[in-house]
């Protein structure tokens, strides 16, 4: 039914901004668009899984692990624990990663990519907990990388007004607070204890689980601070690709802003998207492109390039769909859990 909801309200937005800009000079941009720099563009979503996947590789542990085991006392870990980790390949890397995209678009709150822990546990590659710190981690780096970038090309944009300086400090203080939590044990602990006091119950719950999994995140990833290092490098690397991609877009769409622009809109616009309101951040997102680029292009060339920005998450989940079937059981055990 949420998800019903949200389907709906991304439709409602999509209508209301189709009507206000004149649909056909929507199709118009794409008529008059630069065809070699679209296959350019989209053909970006290939690379970019394939680093995905490769980043997920470095994750992993190596063939026989770092001998590494989580203190007993701080996970009693309900899951079905194998302790031996298989060494996960570059081929069922990509898998994970499609069909995880596949999954996160009829599973509520990116469930897709939890779906890679589980899948992770019941192949042997980790234990339950490491698992699910893993893709914690995962996901933390490219929060962190995203607003990094962020902040780069907010400091440097040129016209800056209030609004723009509230959202350069909001955007600053999500980094610094995620760096935080990313880097101090004692900080995290004291903020998922009192994120665990004021959530509702059924939400405490979950943050118990979060804070588990964080814990051995910590455990996991700083006791080898070189593979830290090149995992925080190509997340930085793999999100610049992510940021070209959408200025590419911009360019196959016969229009122009600086890159260093780009740098600071763009993620704006995905920050957007990730609004629990809409259908894979379809609507949000694309009334926040044509907020941000106005002073740049008209509001037909924003919305294409809200359609372009929504293909790169639907693009890799149709690619998934043929990997599908084996993690159909793994969503069940999600939807039940």
């Amino acid at each position: 039914m949420k998800r019903l909801v949200s389907i709906l309200v991304s439709g409602v937005i999509l209508l209301l901004i189709y009507w206000k800009i004149d649909f056909s000079g929507l199709i118009r941009v794409f008529r008059e668009c630069d065809r070699p720099w679209m296959a350019i563009s989209l053909g970006m979503v290939i690379p970019l899984a394939m680093l995905t996947a490769g980043r997920l590789q470095m994750l992993m542990p190596g063939t026989g692990g770092r001998g590494y085991e989580p203190e007993p006392e701080l996970i009693p870990d309900p899951w079905d624990l194998k302790p031996d980790p298989a060494r996960l390949s570059f081929w069922e890397a990509n898998q994970l990663i499609l069909a995880a995209s596949s999954l996160n678009m009829v599973l509520p709150s990116k469930m897709g990519d939890i779906a890679k822990a589980y899948f992770m546990r019941d192949r042997g590659h980790l234990t339950g907990f490491l698992a699910l710190s893993l893709v914690v981690f995962e996901k933390a780096c490219d929060m962190l990388s995203l607003l990094l970038w962020c902040v780069f090309g907010l400091l440097l944009y040129p016209q800056k007004d209030w609004l723009f300086w509230v959202m350069t400090v909001s955007v600053l203080s999500g980094l610094v607070l995620g760096l935080l939590l990313l880097g101090w044990p004692r900080f995290a602990q004291f903020f998922f204890r009192q994120a665990e006091r004021i959530a509702p119950k059924k939400m405490g719950k979950k943050l118990v689980t979060l804070s588990h999994s964080w814990q051995e995140m910590h455990d996991y990833f700083w006791g080898d601070r070189p593979r830290l290092a090149k995992i925080s490098a190509m997340s930085i690397f793999i999100w610049f690709l992510h940021l070209l991609q959408i200025w590419f877009f911009i360019l196959a769409l016969r229009a122009w802003v600086p890159f260093v622009t780009n740098l600071a809109l763009s993620p704006l616009a995905i920050l957007a998207g990730l609004l629990p309101l809409t259908f894979a951040g379809v609507g949000t997102r694309d009334a926040a492109l044509i907020l941000f680029y106005a002073p740049y292009f008209n509001a037909a060339t924003a919305a294409a390039l809200g359609v372009l920005c929504t293909s790169r998450y639907f693009i890799p989940a149709i690619a998934g769909l043929p990997f599908l079937g084996q993690y159909l059981s793994v969503a069940r055990e999600i939807r039940r859990g």
